[in-house]
């Protein structure tokens, strides 16, 4: 089971940290992506972790301002979002999965879902 928090109301310009808890499996071996989706869009891929660490990969449109990162003893993965715009207001959701490199950034390499949280971008 994932379960996202940390959604929110921010400003354009700020911050925000959204976390991803995990319960009932190990992660190891596992891969850990966030995906996106905004209102009359399509969901897509923000970025993604190997859990044991290694290959990291982001969408080129948060690159340099959103970052993965994972607490291994929570059991739990961050998205932090930094610099945040207008156009990152979404509902972002965490998968995991285990997939080669090159799909990493495929919604049909993740096989568990969480609920989604809502981001909401305004002054």
């Amino acid at each position: 089971q994932l379960v996202e928090s940390g959604g929110g109301l921010v400003q354009p310009g700020g911050s925000l940290r959204l976390s991803c808890a995990a319960s009932g499996a190990t992660l190891s071996g596992y891969t850990v992506a966030w995906f996106r989706q905004a209102v009359g869009k399509e969901r897509e891929f923000v970025g993604a972790s190997r859990w044991s660490g290694g290959t990291t990969t982001y969408a080129d449109s948060v690159k340099g301002r959103f970052t993965i990162s994972k607490d291994r003893p929570k059991n739990t993965a961050y998205l932090q979002m930094n610099s945040v715009r207008p156009e990152d207001a979404a509902v972002y959701s965490c998968a995991l999965g285990r997939p080669i490199l090159s799909s990493m950034a495929y919604m049909t390499s993740y096989y568990y879902w969480g609920q989604g949280t809502q981001v909401t971008v305004s002054s």
